[in-house]
């Protein structure tokens, strides 16, 4: 039986000793370029056109990809497809953000002459400032690293790292600079685990039709046929279009045990007065956590007047799968 070959441990860890100071290295190089950069990005009318090739291509397909889930619209430009008949996409509200660890990728060189023509901005993400393309850009953003994590020093490794970590870098400072919140994230997402835990419950509750409700007049058998019919184990009593109380289906238990003319009387005599509320604007999140705090399956949701405007169900959480 051939013995299994011997993992070098120890390259492993340089290989990630290597790619970490790559990235930490470029901590001192956020600097006034960088603020030229986000402020660029900030004023952009248009879209953000992330382009790069091989290796690079893949880093930019990244940074595309967290810029639009972040807020700011933007696509990857294959540059060896633009000079074919793509090129189009590029307007000259655009800024571009072009990425080469040597500044020299030919593919990316002849894009200058369109991107300087259209008056589109260049950003450019290089390992040398004094390359062609850097000279051509608006903004030079320095990316050099000291080594490849390779042992040949060839294959592109702490390179790409330190450019996708500068790309984060760009994107969560340009994230933080427009002021994007949880709430903006979860309208991006809403197919997401998070985007969906972080849903309101405005997008949830039971309204109009669905939502149960009787006044506090209404005879309790009319009460209980509302219940029933609604599906969701309560119903709100309104007095005044102001919420007055619930009844649910612990209430009618509990109530039929201690009378046996439960259905002579109305809603008011059964209601729990005073039932936990939530605004509209409630994380489902926080919804979740209020129903297992208090051991409810439904809670209504209303106005600032205490005007009822839906109720939102647990099942209706649980619907979502995102928890």
């Amino acid at each position: 039986m051939t013995a299994s070959p011997k993992v070098d441990r120890a390259f492993a860890r340089k290989v990630l000793q290597t790619e970490a100071e790559a990235i930490l290295a470029l901590t001192d190089r956020v600097d006034d370029r960088f603020d030229d950069a986000i402020r660029m990005l900030l004023g952009c009318r248009g879209r953000v056109i992330v382009t790069g090739m091989g290796k690079s291509g893949i880093i930019c397909r990244k940074i595309a990809a967290t810029l639009s889930s972040t807020g700011t619209p933007a696509h990857f430009l294959h540059p060896a497809e633009a000079i074919h008949g793509d090129l189009g996409v590029i307007q000259a509200d655009d800024v571009v953000i072009a990425l080469s660890n040597s500044g020299e990728t030919k593919e990316l060189l002849r894009l200058l002459e369109t991107i300087k023509r259209l008056g589109a901005r260049l950003i450019t993400i290089s390992g040398s400032n004094a390359s062609t393309l850097a000279q051509a850009s608006d903004v030079a953003l320095d990316c050099h690293v000291s080594e490849e994590a390779c042992p040949m020093n060839l294959v592109p490794t702490a390179s790409t790292t330190a450019a996708l970590a500068l790309g984060d870098a760009l994107a969560m400072t340009l994230l933080t600079a427009k002021g994007f919140r949880e709430e903006d994230f979860a309208n991006l997402h809403p197919g997401g685990k998070l985007g969906k835990r972080l849903l309101r419950a405005e997008q949830l509750m039971h309204r109009g039709d669905e939502l149960p409700s009787v006044t506090t007049a209404t005879p309790m058998r009319a009460v209980v046929e509302e219940i029933s019919q609604k599906g969701l184990g309560m119903t709100c009593v309104i007095e005044n279009g102001r919420l007055a109380g619930i009844v649910t289906d612990g209430d009618l238990r509990r109530h039929m045990r201690l009378s046996v003319n439960l259905l002579e009387r109305t809603a008011g005599d059964v209601m729990t007065q005073h039932p936990a509320t939530i605004a509209r604007d409630t994380l489902a999140a926080e919804v979740l956590h209020l129903l297992e705090q208090r051991k409810i399956t439904s809670i209504v949701v209303v106005g600032s007047d205490r005007q009822t405007e839906g109720v939102v169900h647990l099942h209706d959480l649980w619907r979502t799968q995102m928890f």
